[in-house]
């Protein structure tokens, strides 16, 4: 059986090799520059998260230990 694919000598196989590493690393560097982020984005919604997990916690703390504490009674068979 005859093999159907064409063959290529080595210097096009070369060229086309480093024409492959160059769109690799062309590639690679925009997605690095792309994905970069917005830091001060990111630390502020970081801040107001933590603020919110605090405001919460600081009205609903008691009902929160509660609910835990009884679903782990529950749990245990405490109950």
């Amino acid at each position: 059986m005859k093999n159907s694919l064409p063959t290529i000598n080595r210097s096009a196989f070369a060229s086309l090799q480093v024409q492959v590493a160059e769109l690799s690393d062309k590639m690679s560097r925009r997605i690095s520059d792309e994905e970069r982020g917005d830091v001060p984005g990111w630390v502020l919604v970081t801040l107001m998260t933590a603020g919110l997990v605090v405001a919460l916690w600081a009205v609903a703390g008691p009902a929160l230990t509660q609910v835990f504490t009884d679903a782990i009674a529950k749990v245990t068979g405490a109950i």
